[in-house]
């Protein structure tokens, strides 16, 4: 039988480990981060939902010295460091081809042929949902545990050349560094909106 969570409430404490207290690192205290861990975010971030279980996004965890240093030379110099110095450094890209996958994660109905020959449709898809799963990879590292250092400042050209190659239909988009974040290294919360300010109710 599936068990049905609908109404539930997350306790005051969850809210902050992935929301309200939690922050984007800028340094990282040395303190391992696992295989087995990047694995468990990653199970959880499959999970959740994009359009017609496209799961677009294509991620490469840089582990090791090399490729972080690789990484961090396409980096704007404020964000080097950020990459070289966290336990892992993720690339999250998408694959313009991702339909091609949907007769095995879509099963329902001929969904790969609504996406044939409409390769700018297809990017837009792509990006959208998988920058969705770059978001949900934020919050499994969270509810793991872990901290999380997004970032944008990059020559993505350059970083798609690098690390996918192999895989021309692959382009990089953002990357994040993910450990134990350490708390020198932030600086105090930038103003949040209020409601009002940019919603509607219609």
């Amino acid at each position: 039988m599936t068990k049905q969570f609908h109404g539930h409430t997350l306790s005051h404490e969850a809210l902050e480990q992935l929301f309200l207290e939690a922050r984007s690192y800028n340094g990282w205290l040395e303190k391992d981060v696992s295989e087995d861990q990047i694995r468990k975010v990653y199970d959880l971030l499959k999970m959740a939902p994009t359009s017609a279980n496209q799961q677009s996004a294509r991620f490469v965890w840089c582990r090791s010295d090399e490729a972080k240093d690789k990484l961090a030379s396409h980096a704007m110099d404020a964000n080097k460091d950020k990459i070289k110095t966290a336990p892992w450094c993720v690339i999250i890209g998408y694959d313009i081809d991702f339909h091609e996958h949907l007769p095995e994660l879509f099963p329902h109905t001929d969904a790969k042929s609504w996406f044939e020959g409409d390769v700018e449709g297809r990017i837009t898809q792509a990006k959208r949902n998988s920058a969705l799963q770059g978001a949900y990879l934020m919050l499994a590292a969270r509810a793991l545990g872990l901290d999380c250092g997004p970032m944008s400042g990059l020559d993505l050209d350059k970083v798609t050349e690098d690390f996918f190659a192999d895989q021309p239909q692959y382009r990089a988009d953002w990357v994040c560094s993910i450990g134990y974040g350490d708390k020198e290294s932030i600086f105090d919360r930038s103003p949040r909106p209020d409601f009002d300010k940019f919603n509607r109710i219609d």
